[in-house]
């Protein structure tokens, strides 16, 4: 499945554009990890690595890593750059499902 089929879906896609050497990278892991065993099966989390895919972070003008962005139905309806705590992102998404 293509990323572009991915973010096509009626629940959100959390896309999380970073980067190997990026150290608040790293610190998203774990958060990304309690957010989706928080919500399971009602989001969809992608990583997307800046220097594998310069096209896709080109595409939506990622400046800097990491940037959370979510997809619903293939519409970006929310982003930020930065490390976002996890009861703040598990409040955004449940705005989305």
């Amino acid at each position: 499945m293509t990323f572009n089929e991915m973010i096509q879906s009626d629940k959100p896609v959390l896309v999380d554009f970073f980067a190997e050497w990026c150290g608040p990278c790293k610190m998203m892991s774990p958060i990304l990890k309690e957010v989706k065993d928080s919500l399971g099966d009602e989001i969809t989390i992608i990583k997307v690595d800046v220097d594998k895919n310069p096209q896709a972070a080109a595409a939506y003008q990622v400046q800097g890593v990491p940037t959370l962005i979510v997809f619903k139905k293939g519409q970006a309806v929310w982003r930020q750059s930065g490390v976002v705590p996890k009861a703040g992102l598990v409040n955004i998404l449940q705005q989305f499902k």
